[in-house]
């Protein structure tokens, strides 16, 4: 009898895995609501920077954007080792404090090598990009804490600039000095105090014909009630910062307001 062959052995299919229950839309549990991010918020550049000055009528020419980036390449080294700026605003430099700065040439017409006075500058701002933008104009940045002071005047010294100066002291100190009375065209403030404050630091030194140009956000109905009533010969135009391209002014209704008095006559303050 022939020998038999040894049966294979045999081969059992593979049997796919079982599939998983489908997750609910969104991939979370059901019945939890989905949440969307913010959309994320992109820093503007020097590019676009450029491109929406250009845009509202403010004219740069290459140099002066270069300036404004080595200040801001400043800015950002020094502020990780003094508090110059907001942590949260360090990296929207040119929105938030270069275009806001230099929004004024949109709606004042400051006229050539007017005598410009910048108060309480902290950082520089809004005097050092107007001075760039504008360097016919003669720029005082005073400043009061010493070692923001001494870090403002190495900016402008790094600006190039002859008519930018920068002096560490109170503003009401200026007072005193024969030389800065009734001397300035323009004063300049920003986030420094409340508007009746500013406007009795600034008018002994302004001209009869100068103006205190107020950078201010939110409601000002009780600042400027103030300052009215504790200067009655005080007029103030107001101004919506309204920038093609940039809508964060809008948004956090930044303004500027710009103070003039009827007479010539100073007002003490009431």
């Amino acid at each position: 009898m022939p020998g038999r062959h040894p049966r294979s052995p045999a081969v059992v299919p593979r049997q796919p895995p079982p599939r998983s229950k489908p997750a609910p839309t969104g991939g979370q549990a059901a019945g939890t609501p989905v949440v969307c991010p913010p959309p994320l918020q992109t820093a503007m550049d020097s590019a676009e920077f450029w491109t929406i000055c250009a845009a509202n009528g403010i004219i740069l020419e290459p140099w002066q954007i270069q300036a404004l980036e080595r200040y801001a390449r400043e800015l950002r080294y020094w502020n990780e080792r003094v508090n110059l700026i907001s942590r949260r605003d360090i990296e929207h430099l040119y929105e938030r404090h270069f275009l806001h700065a230099l929004s004024v040439l949109k709606y004042v017409n400051l006229p050539e090598r007017a005598r410009c006075l910048d108060i309480g500058t902290g950082a520089g701002l809004p005097g050092i990009p107007l001075a760039i933008a504008r360097p016919d104009l003669h720029m005082l940045l005073v400043e009061s804490v010493a070692k923001k002071a001494r870090l403002v005047a190495l900016f402008a010294a790094h600006t190039g600039l002859r008519h930018l100066q920068v002096k560490r002291a109170r503003v009401e100190e200026l007072h005193a000095h024969p030389s800065f009375r009734s001397a300035f065209d323009y004063a300049f403030a920003r986030a420094v105090a409340p508007l009746a404050t500013l406007v009795e630091w600034s008018q002994p030194l302004l001209k009869p014909s100068g103006a205190l140009i107020a950078y201010k956000g939110g409601e000002l109905e009780e600042e400027l009630r103030a300052a009215c009533e504790s200067f009655p010969s005080l007029q103030c135009t107001i101004h919506d910062i309204q920038l093609y391209g940039a809508p964060w002014f809008e948004e956090n209704r930044k303004r500027l307001v710009v103070c003039r008095f009827a007479s010539s006559s100073p007002d003490a303050p009431v």
